[in-house]
């Protein structure tokens, strides 16, 4: 019952955004609450399961946007042809170089071993940089206003949100072989830096997605608004309604996107679910409770820490492209810490850590008062101030700062839930 009311609550909060907002604006509140909720459950499942403490998710949410634009954009023909061999061939050397440390590291030992890899690594640095660097200059040169990049595959990007998964994960996979063996507060700060070189990487790699010069127009999985307006059928719909065609297909459109993440939400939830009630996830947990227990029991305990590490960035990964998708770009400068690490850590927290449905909620309401806050922070900042001269510096300054009331509130929600709920509002369930 009580899950059912603060979902109920959650919902009527919705509908009165629609009745005396708009209802674009509570449908788009609803499809980032459903993309907030799928990257909540993949942190649920890393810090919920197994008490791995990442602050890396805006790397993996940033990796999802990646493949968006690499499996739906299509090919610069011009960009391949310019330096395309020359990426591919630089890839394969570096691929090469991985190769042979490989192999220098199992079949040599002491000295022998050291100067092999250093070696091998030194060639494989000076050959792949001699293949890369005239191969990118050559693609960022291609008509570097519009593209500069070597475009994608021109597939359904509904396919890049699987991408997007696969592709956060095996970064996951090399993330997690060489920081898993930390602890807490060190683990925390290896995935808030690689994180960062991610983003970083992605900002400065124009031939990959553009850099900060974006990637625009990418393909949807639904009609665009003007489509639909254009067509008799939709118009006859709205009237009918008694809605303007130009709002209604705003709603037509953000409805379809409600129903797609909605539909992956459930999948990813339902998944959740099996996983944690399975022996695989009450072993995850047994090693979260007490790792030196499990790890006497002959627990691998790195190993599971890194199966959980890796599950929980893919589902990141593919909330990342969904974002990408409902934005129709992608913009490496967008991407920072407050939006996409901590506002997921305090869904997480606020809803209940440990607990699928919780974390759903904690995404649910999280996103809808941090949307909600700034409009409620001018109207209060306005009759705070309604009786202030015009010329004020105090009204304006308060004015100015209303916006950022939403940072207070974040920290004033997660500071009373952690003094009065500290399980979240709906708590794991033991046992």
């Amino acid at each position: 019952m009580k899950n059912f009311l603060l979902f109920g609550g959650m919902g009527a909060a919705l509908v009165a955004v629609g009745l005396f907002q708009s209802w674009n604006v509570a449908l788009a509140i609803l499809n980032l609450q459903l993309i907030s909720a799928i990257m909540a459950l993949g942190v649920n499942i890393q810090w919920g399961y197994a008490g791995l403490f990442n602050v890396g998710i805006m790397g993996f949410a940033a990796l999802g946007g990646v493949a968006a634009v690499l499996v739906s954009m299509p090919p610069v023909a011009e960009a391949w042809r310019a330096g395309g061999s020359g990426v591919l061939l630089a890839g394969l050397a570096v691929a090469a170089t991985v190769a042979a440390c490989v192999l220098i590291y199992r079949k040599l030992s002491g000295n022998a071993r050291k100067l092999g890899l250093f070696l091998a690594v030194v060639a494989g640095y000076w050959i792949s940089r001699a293949l890369y660097d005239p191969a990118v200059g050559a693609i960022e040169a291609v008509d570097p206003a519009a593209t500069g990049y070597l475009g994608g595959l021109g597939l359904p990007i509904v396919l890049a949100w699987g991408v997007g998964g696969l592709l956060a994960a095996g970064v996951a996979w090399i993330v997690g072989k060489i920081s898993l063996g930390l602890r807490s507060d060190y683990l925390a700060i290896a995935t808030l830096g690689i994180s960062e070189i991610l983003i970083a990487v992605i900002k400065n790699e124009d031939w990959l997605t553009r850099g900060v010069k974006n990637v625009t127009g990418l393909p949807r999985p639904v009609p665009y608004e003007i489509e639909l307006q254009r067509q008799p059928w939709f118009a006859d719909l709205a009237t009918g309604l008694g809605i303007p065609v130009a709002e209604f297909s705003g709603i037509y459109v953000k409805g379809l996107y409600a129903l797609l993440f909605t539909a992956v939400l459930i999948l990813v939830y339902m998944l959740s679910q099996r996983a944690l009630h399975s022996p695989w996830g009450r072993m995850m947990r047994a090693i979260r409770d007490n790792r030196d227990a499990a790890a006497a029991m002959g627990k691998n305990v790195t190993r599971r820490h890194l199966q959980v590490f890796v599950l929980g960035s893919a589902v990141v990964g593919i909330a990342g492209a969904m974002l990408t998708t409902l934005d129709g770009q992608f913009t490496p400068g967008t991407y920072n810490p407050l939006r996409y690490t901590f506002l997921i850590w305090v869904m997480v927290i606020v809803g209940g850590s440990g607990n699928n449905t919780g974390a759903i909620l904690g995404a649910f309401v999280i996103w809808f008062l941090w949307i909600q806050a700034e409009p409620a922070g001018l109207w209060l900042m306005d009759t705070i101030t309604a009786r202030m001269p015009a010329d004020s510096p105090i009204a304006a300054h308060l004015l100015d700062a209303a916006p950022h009331l939403r940072l207070f509130l974040m920290g004033l929600i997660l500071l009373l839930v952690l003094r009065f709920s500290p399980r979240g509002l709906i708590p794991e369930q033991r046992g």
